[in-house]
């Protein structure tokens, strides 16, 4: 690896300080996202102790269980960068790490994408029923999948001058 970035990210750092940087604006971004899904696992761990639950459709009870499954699998993906952190800790990984972490973050978002989309649609379906089960569903994963996903690809892709970042 070359000692000196500068020429491909623009930035004067060496390969180090890109690696210290890329975690740390990493981290950041994971302390924006992690209140989140703490907040919608702890409604989905409450919900099933509510006087009404029992009263639920099997669509609703379906729903219910991958959006709890789902809320999880985020919370897991997006706290590993942390572990994988502190069990490699001082044996020279950061670049590992790093890569790793991006992936997790990348499929933790996702996760947490189709859990909230689960959520609407539970709440959805529980108010208003079916149609508007389908729309707000629709709707719902639908802006998830433009902001967090397809306009940051389409800027990724069009870019003529891709950098390490």
């Amino acid at each position: 690896m070359a000692s000196d970035s500068s020429s491909s990210s623009g930035r004067e750092e060496n390969e180090g300080e890109r690696l210290d940087r890329n975690l740390s604006e990493l981290l950041q971004e994971l302390r924006v996202a992690l209140p989140g899904v703490q907040v919608l696992f702890a409604f989905l761990l409450a919900v099933p102790f509510q006087q009404g639950f029992t009263k639920i459709t099997p669509f609703q009870e379906k729903t219910y269980f991958v959006t709890l499954l789902l809320t999880a699998l985020s919370a897991a993906l997006l706290i590993s960068p942390s572990s994988y952190h502190r069990l490699t800790f001082r044996m020279q990984q950061k670049e590992h790490l790093v890569f790793l972490a991006n992936k997790f973050a990348i499929a933790g978002l996702g996760c947490l994408a189709l859990a909230m989309t689960g959520a609407i649609m539970l709440v959805s379906d529980v108010l208003f029923g079916k149609a508007a089960t389908i729309v707000t569903g629709a709707c719902s994963l639908a802006v998830f999948i433009l902001l967090w996903y397809a306009l940051p690809l389409q800027r990724r892709f069009s870019s003529e001058k891709p950098g390490p970042d």
